[in-house]
């Protein structure tokens, strides 16, 4: 397989469930919005969201609206289909500091780049990968 451009998960194979707890990120999501849950009480960040903030234990949840940019923290390349039937492709898993979510990463995929031009710190910013059901799952692109 020669070397390309890695490239989003295809969407027809990705499937997400929603629980009371997640339903407002994938809402916002699939209107092009990346919004990360924070604390209502203390302010700190979580993710994934959770019912209870894991630094004082409240409910009380928001979800602000985040500018999207981050840096790399951490991926890996990959040259085989994660999907049986489906050819190979590469596509590379990222895990994401978001630069305005402090304490927190998003586990997602960096798409449109040479595996040799990805390097930890370098900055990313959102992009959008339609996936079933009418939903979007965020994706990042260098900067």
């Amino acid at each position: 397989m020669t070397q390309s451009l890695s490239r989003a998960l295809p969407g027809e194979h990705v499937h997400i469930t929603t629980d009371p707890w997640t339903e407002p990120f994938w809402q916002a999501a699939k209107e092009g919005r990346l919004v990360a849950a924070q604390c209502g009480d203390c302010q700190t960040f979580r993710m994934p969201p959770t019912p209870y903030c894991p630094h004082c234990q409240s409910q009380n949840t928001k979800w602000p609206q985040l500018s999207g940019s981050g840096t790399v923290y951490s991926y890996a390349v990959c040259n085989r289909s994660p999907f049986p039937g489906v050819e190979d492709f590469v596509y590379i898993p990222v895990v994401v500091e978001l630069d305005d979510a402090p304490g927190i990463r998003l586990v997602s995929d960096l798409i449109d780049i040479d595996p040799a031009a990805v390097s930890i710190g370098m900055a990313i910013t959102v992009d959008w990968n339609p996936i079933t059901d009418g939903w979007q799952q965020p994706v990042f692109r260098a900067v």
